[in-house]
């Protein structure tokens, strides 16, 4: 069992592929109970949207491609130096997904949907004073964990450069937490979130779960054919697509 906790103050901030930016903190663990079963504890990091991502229209305005990926392997990516030196921080993961199946693609999509992608990922929060460190995860969103499938809704993004001299590759990401949804078994909402396995009929029946919400809360239960049809059927934003089109434009390294 895990016990999953949120987390408000800040520590720091880094990037992620779904999310502007994560804060984070670091909170004592609970006090164990000694009749309870054992537990581990998740951090769960507040994270903002990339782009609006909750329904099936955005998902039409601002996504070039829905995909159906099976997490295969992690690797931990090491804290910064300032970290180390401090005894507390933030280890990474990059995770790699194979791309079974494209659901959707946008016409004129600037770049195929890729076989393969290597994800970045919440690892874990450590502190030297702890025996180990702690799984972490974003709020709302899929942990992302290997051998466990999800749909994800992904963009394509050219290199940025601003006028300040700070320099961001060109990379696939999501965008924002209603665009990763589990997927096990081909069901949506059945599958791992925030670092917890649980099936489609629980996440509709959570009492935090408005089913008017987004795709997830829509769909939850359905398989793969009810998502297209949504997709199909939504309507972009024209405006607002060529609105974020002008902004990258604008911040483009060519």
């Amino acid at each position: 069992m895990r016990i999953r906790t949120r987390i408000a103050a800040a520590a720091g901030v880094i990037a992620a592929a779904s999310a502007t930016g994560i804060a984070v903190a670091a909170l004592g663990a609970p006090a164990a109970d000694e009749t309870a079963p054992e537990t581990e504890e998740i951090l769960l990091a507040q994270g903002s949207d990339h782009l609006p991502s909750i329904t099936a229209a955005d998902w039409v305005t601002y996504a070039d491609h829905v995909i159906v990926v099976e997490a295969v392997a992690e690797e931990a990516v090491e804290p910064e130096a300032e970290e180390l030196d401090r005894g507390e921080g933030i280890i990474g993961r990059t995770v790699s997904l194979t791309i079974e199946d494209v659901l959707w693609s946008r016409e004129g999509a600037p770049q195929a949907a890729p076989e393969t992608w290597e994800y970045s990922a919440l690892g874990w929060h450590f502190n030297a004073e702890a025996e180990d460190p702690i799984e972490m995860a974003l709020d709302g969103f899929p942990r992302v964990e290997v051998g466990h499938r999800y749909v994800m809704a992904i963009r394509w993004e050219e290199a940025v450069c601003t006028a300040g001299g700070d320099y961001r590759p060109a990379q696939w990401r999501g965008l924002g937490e209603g665009s990763e949804i589990p997927f096990d078994d081909g069901t949506l909402g059945n599958g791992e979130s925030e670092g917890t396995v649980k099936s489609a009929a629980a996440f509709a029946a959570d009492e935090d779960i408005h089913v008017d919400e987004g795709v997830e809360e829509v769909l939850a239960g359905e398989g793969a054919d009810a998502l297209v049809t949504a997709l199909e059927d939504a309507k972009p934003d024209e405006a607002a697509l060529s609105e974020v089109q002008s902004l990258a434009a604008a911040a483009s390294c060519e």
